[in-house]
């Protein structure tokens, strides 16, 4: 196995192989899969693993960027597929761009062997975006389910438990009693300038989408909607949310100013390596609160999956590899452990490394609670109009903390309008 960077450096750790699968000498030939980041390294590893039970296989495997790898696919389809790897990662929320435009540029998996019980391994959300009828172009890797992480120092000084915030607005009640308590610390944080995560997650669990099922009307005007944007605004108004990118986050966690993140359990990869060692033991996660009282408290933000090119010369050996990789508890958990990608496969609720208290984490065994909201995520499609959905939502949602509309109806109805003349796409 290589490893190819082209940007950041990364160390790989090798783990012991779980005996699901057998040494043989029957699986031979090269693969060249491209990722970015943690998920180059994650696979990467498994690719290593897999090499020792098939020494006659070799896995290039190049992490070139997420931008980088999205654009390049993209080309590459567009020049019939010359160029492309064996293997390549593809976000969910982006890949029904890749089937509306190239559907001739990936590999059916059903007739590689992706069949219904592999299939049923992986919960319904996040199959939703990677399957056509009855072709599945894409098999699931890492998931987002949405959590709460959060300063247990900051939450006690207060005299709050995360036990007793079961709606946003028990959140917005208690985060100002931690910031009254704890000088300097904001309750929590979005990137509100130039995303809409919050709206996005908060959305997600209250029944909120851009687009129909079907994906051919925008609802994006809906109550759901609105709930959920008045949601972000109440925050906002309350003083307990405040702008900060990605890299502000990261160093308000760091600097000890923000007492709760709310993201995909994948954070807490971005959290833990990030802090002071003296942190430790402070931090812990929740689920995140509801909309409505009694009302659901699961969502998945980001999350991944990958292709196999029709252009790859060896399709039946990136299958194997896939299904070692991401189809298997020893697999997907080996990623969790080394880079915290949480795992899309049911299976893997029940491996002891799930269960396990986290030190970190106060004990808690964080996993085992992240993975429980699983079963729980509706299922919500991106389309191959979501980057147009978010970009025009971006613009409205900033306009609406700012005061440049009476209403969350009045803004929605607005972003709808605007995403519908972009799209061609009709408002319910």
């Amino acid at each position: 196995m290589r490893l190819l960077l082209t940007g950041t450096a990364l160390t790989l750790s090798a783990l012991t192989m779980g005996g699901a699968l057998a040494q043989t000498e029957d699986l031979s030939g090269s693969l060249t899969l491209w990722s970015w980041d943690i998920g180059a390294a994650a696979m990467a590893s498994n690719a290593e693993a897999f090499e020792a039970l098939h020494p006659n296989v070799d896995i290039a495997v190049q992490d070139l960027g997420n931008a980088q790898v999205h654009d390049r696919l993209l080309a590459a389809c567009a020049a019939g597929g010359a160029g492309l790897p064996d293997l390549v990662s593809v976000q969910n929320r982006m890949a029904e761009v890749f089937w509306l435009q190239f559907p001739d540029c990936f590999t059916d998996m059903v007739e590689l062997g992706y069949d219904d019980a592999l299939a049923a391994e992986f919960p319904d959300y996040k199959r939703t975006e990677l399957e056509v009828g009855d072709a599945r172009y894409a098999m699931p890797w890492d998931t987002g389910p949405v959590v709460m992480f959060y300063r247990r120092d900051y939450y006690g000084n207060a005299g709050v438990s995360p036990d007793a915030i079961e709606t946003w607005a028990d959140f917005i009640e208690a985060g100002q009693r931690v910031m009254e308590v704890n000088p300097d610390v904001v309750m929590t944080q979005a990137t509100i300038n130039s995303d809409v995560e919050f709206f996005e997650m908060i959305g997600h669990e209250n029944g909120c989408t851009y687009f129909s099922a079907d994906g051919n009307t925008i609802v994006m005007n809906s109550p759901e909607c609105a709930e959920a944007l008045n949601v972000v605004r109440d925050m906002y108004d309350a003083g307990i949310l405040t702008a900060a990118d990605w890299g502000g986050k990261i160093q308000s966690a760091a600097a000890g100013i923000v007492a709760t993140h709310m993201f995909g359990g994948w954070y807490e990869g971005s959290i833990r390596p990030n802090v002071p060692e003296e942190q430790a033991g402070n931090w812990g996660v929740y689920r995140m609160p509801a909309v409505n009282e009694g009302g659901p408290r699961a969502a998945n933000f980001g999350g991944s999956a990958f292709v196999i090119p029709a252009a790859s010369e060896n399709p039946q050996l990136a299958f194997e590899f896939l299904r070692y990789a991401l189809g298997t508890p020893e697999g997907q958990v080996r990623m969790l452990q080394e880079q915290g990608l949480v795992p899309s496969l049911l299976s893997a609720l029940e491996h002891p490394y799930v269960q396990e208290p986290s030190p970190f984490w106060g004990d808690q065994a964080i996993w085992s609670d992240i993975l429980a909201t699983l079963p729980e995520i509706m299922q919500v499609r991106g389309t191959p109009n979501y980057g147009e959905a978010n970009t025009v939502m971006t613009r409205i949602q900033l306009d609406y903390l700012n005061g440049g509309y009476d209403s969350a109806e009045d803004a929605l109805a607005e972003a709808a309008l605007q995403v519908s003349l972009a799209t061609g796409l009709p408002v319910q």
